[in-house]
């Protein structure tokens, strides 16, 4: 019971990139999509289990330019590939 417990919990700071607090660091955890989208990414030095964080976000519903902050790397990505990466919001303890 326990184990479902902590999977639930887990489960509940999971959220896309679009929902990320400005300021609000995350571990990448999936990317859904075709496996186009996400060979792009990998390309561009986006991959599962890196650090991320939103360092702008185009006006409008535009871009969003995030911070890799396990790389260093900084890309751009759409509003629509943004809903399909999913993070899990890290603890700030």
């Amino acid at each position: 019971m326990a184990d479902f417990d902590e999977e639930m919990e887990r489960m509940s700071k999971q959220m896309s990139l679009v929902e990320l607090p400005p300021g609000a660091a995350g571990r990448l955890v999936s990317i859904s999509g075709s496996p186009g989208v996400r060979r792009r990414l990998f390309s561009l030095g986006l991959h599962i289990g890196d650090r991320i964080s939103i360092k702008a976000q185009g006006p409008f519903r535009g871009p969003f330019l995030l911070n890799n902050l396990s790389t260093g790397n900084c890309l751009a990505v759409g509003r629509g590939i943004a809903q399909r990466i999913l993070v899990e919001v890290e603890d700030d303890s």
